[in-house]
């Protein structure tokens, strides 16, 4: 085993389209398992899919599955089958959520509720919920226990994930643990799920196993806390979403957490008024409070030392340009602006 120092790239020389390029065919097959399974008898569930699935979005999760096996030495359609249906969890989630924190714009365009309704997109994430056993009881030749019970631990973490924010909606007292417990739950289990498949498959002993599972967990918690940065620094344009619609509905975020634990009391004052009724008229001083407060720098820094965790885990991973790009994707979670 050598250590993880990129050879043909810098840590941060890649973008995401070069990241991909590395599982070009791999990641058309994950499309075209994509295609296979979200059919349904039902046309509206199939229209809601096909506006939400396809529109602009980055396939991370599976793009990380993908590039694990591949440094792990698996190559095969098992892979791309579990990279759909990390695709399918992750989509179910968004669909839930949106419904949930009443959004109305994703990834650049109106959200599924927004469009159809309540109802339908609760029943389109759970039929892709249900698309999921499918798609594993389609395996062949994989350890379908240890699948099922990777699956099962993280779902169900990622439920708790989702009450754990409910709860911490308009509410002050959140602290910084407790956001971070709730980034490890909602975002960084399907990454750790997605990574600690792509070991299971490839027959990794429990250190590599462990690595790949450090390295998921890590690199999801960067990749929200860098949403945290951008629901700040970035519009629609680039991220698809509206400025401040986490402080909208009332969700408490770094940069907002450690304004306020750090300001003055009258923009304290203006942070509580904020954050409790989900006001967002006030949102350039908030954004000034933030900026005051240099919060955007200290959740990055938090976010770089996640990076930073994951690309250590892969020390036990051999060299390749797999583990490159799993070097690349560390460091894309962190440097991104969408």
């Amino acid at each position: 085993m050598t250590t993880a120092t990129p050879s043909f790239i810098s840590q941060t020389s890649l973008d995401l389209s070069s990241i991909r390029n590395l599982v070009a065919e791999d990641l058309a097959d994950v499309d075209s398992m994509i295609d296979v399974y979200y059919k349904s008898e039902a046309f509206l569930v199939n229209q809601i899919i096909e506006y939400f699935i396809y529109p602009s979005g980055k396939r991370v999760r599976p793009l990380a599955l993908i590039l694990m096996a591949h440094a792990l030495g698996f190559k095969g359609p098992a892979a791309h089958k579990l990279a759909a249906m990390i695709e399918f969890i992750h989509t179910a989630t968004l669909l839930h959520d949106d419904v949930v924190d009443e959004s109305e714009l994703r990834r650049g365009q109106e959200t599924a509720n927004k469009v159809w309704g309540n109802a339908a997109s609760v029943l389109t994430g759970d039929f892709m919920y249900s698309r999921v056993f499918q798609v594993i009881v389609d395996l062949e030749q994989v350890p379908l226990k240890d699948i099922f019970s990777a699956l099962a631990n993280a779902t169900n973490q990622m439920a708790e994930g989702e009450v754990m924010q409910l709860m911490q909606r308009y509410n002050s007292n959140i602290d910084e643990a407790a956001h971070l417990k709730v980034l490890q739950y909602k975002t960084g289990k399907l990454f750790q799920l997605a990574t600690h498949i792509a070991s299971i498959i490839a027959g990794a002993d429990e250190t590599v196993q462990q690595a790949a599972i450090e390295y998921g967990l890590c690199i999801g918690i960067a990749f929200q806390l860098t949403d945290d940065v951008l629901d700040y620094c970035a519009g629609p344009e680039k991220t698809g979403k509206n400025i401040g619609d986490d402080l909208a509905d009332g969700s408490p975020t770094m940069p907002l957490i450690h304004a306020f634990r750090n300001a003055e009391k009258e923009d304290r004052d203006v942070i509580l008024f904020a954050l409790e009724n989900g006001d967002i008229t006030k949102i350039a001083q908030i954004k000034a409070i933030i900026d005051k407060n240099n919060s955007i720098e200290y959740t990055k820094n938090i976010a770089r030392q996640h990076a930073t965790k994951a690309i250590e885990a892969l020390n036990v991973i051999p060299a390749s340009k797999y583990r490159e790009g799993l070097i690349a994707l560390a460091n894309f979670s962190i440097n991104r602006d969408f």
